[in-house]
């Protein structure tokens, strides 16, 4: 085909993409998609993780609309957890739509034995982990996830459920989250918008959307929270009374940001060389959730988690550490050992000095 032709082949597929942004509705969505990602990222590639929800296609097109206006590549990538027996089917299906967008697409598939517990989670942790390799692969620094504001409220209340903390109930608030040890931005520009926007963009573009059977699965909390959910937003807790309790909670949250970086600042020394803390003993006289904060973001540091260790072993720890016979322990990858009136905080099989 000639270059010419090439060319106008090009223009024409661009336009169409760009015309669904006539509808009123879809162009809000995306001047707020849009701004969003002004705000965090400056770069020439992107990394979509793509379910083939209405949420994810939704992001994957507003993503190649972004991607044309900024000239910008794109990366979709859809991970098969291998649950089902129809997945693999499923994420075939799902990059064939993905087409229209003439972007570089891939399918990540999570080898495993049989789950029998935590499933969710699991599948939850093993897709970040596929999704940070690729991304080192392809030299990506920033993955753009779909999640929404029924997302908010739904993780809101499970992490209530569970008794988390301030920090566990705004987890999903802010828009950018970053990946130290992967050198990753995560970024979700579309946490402020509502799922019945997101299932008519997707509708609107791509006529197709999967439908997960685990949504209505009640053996999940998630989908019974749902229903409560709704009855508390029949009771007048709606989005707007939502955002502002997260938005107070969030400036509380800045306040103990602060202390925690102040007590690791004067209470910690990082040898950095060596992987290793140390921390003083004034660093445990700090209030309890300061000393929480800033005992778990060293663990997740030197252990180089993605997640922190669970709320309940950190705290466990702690009280332990506190009790003059404390001598050594191990958590989330971590050997905490006492050194006379200091405390030795090294990789699990790395702990020589």
């Amino acid at each position: 085909m000639k270059k010419k032709s090439l060319s106008v082949k090009k223009k024409n597929h661009n336009s169409f993409l760009l015309s669904f942004l006539e509808s009123i509705k879809i162009k809000n969505i995306y001047r707020e998609f849009e701004k969003s990602l002004n705000l965090y990222f400056n770069d020439k590639k992107i990394a979509v993780a793509v379910s083939g929800g209405p949420d994810s296609l939704s992001l994957s097109y507003f993503t190649a609309c972004y991607a044309l206006k900024k000239n910008v590549k794109v990366y979709y990538f859809i991970v098969d957890h291998k649950l089902r027996k129809d997945s693999t089917t499923e994420a075939k299906k799902v990059k064939s739509i993905l087409k229209i967008l003439k972007g570089p697409c891939k399918i990540l598939t999570w080898k495993h034995k049989e789950v029998k517990k935590n499933l969710q989670s699991l599948a939850r942790e093993k897709r970040y982990s596929l999704l940070q390799k690729q991304c080192k692969m392809n030299n990506i620094k920033t993955i753009l996830l779909a999640h929404h504001v029924d997302d908010l409220y739904e993780n809101f209340f499970i992490r209530l459920s569970r008794g988390s903390g301030l920090n566990g109930l705004i987890s999903f608030y802010e828009t950018k989250k970053n990946n130290k040890k992967e050198d990753l931005q995560i970024l979700r520009p579309l946490i402020h918008q509502k799922k019945k926007n997101l299932i008519y963009t997707a509708n609107k573009v791509f006529k197709f959307n999967l439908k997960d059977p685990s949504n209505y699965n009640q053996k999940f909390k998630r989908v019974r929270l749902r229903k409560l959910i709704s009855v508390i937003k029949d009771e007048g807790f709606d989005e707007k009374k939502f955002k502002l309790t997260l938005s107070n909670l969030n400036e509380s949250n800045k306040t103990i940001k602060h202390y925690v970086k102040k007590n690791i600042l004067l209470n910690s020394k990082n040898l950095k060389k060596k992987g290793i803390y140390i921390l003083k003993n004034k660093f445990f006289d700090e209030p309890q959730e300061i000393v929480f904060r800033s005992f778990a973001q060293i663990l997740k540091e030197v252990s180089q988690n993605y997640y922190n260790s669970r709320g309940k072993s950190i705290s466990f720890l702690i009280r332990k550490i506190r009790d003059k016979s404390f001598n050594k322990a191990t958590l989330g990858g971590c050997v905490i050992e006492k050194l006379n009136t200091s405390l030795k905080i090294s990789k699990e099989n790395n702990e020589k000095v």
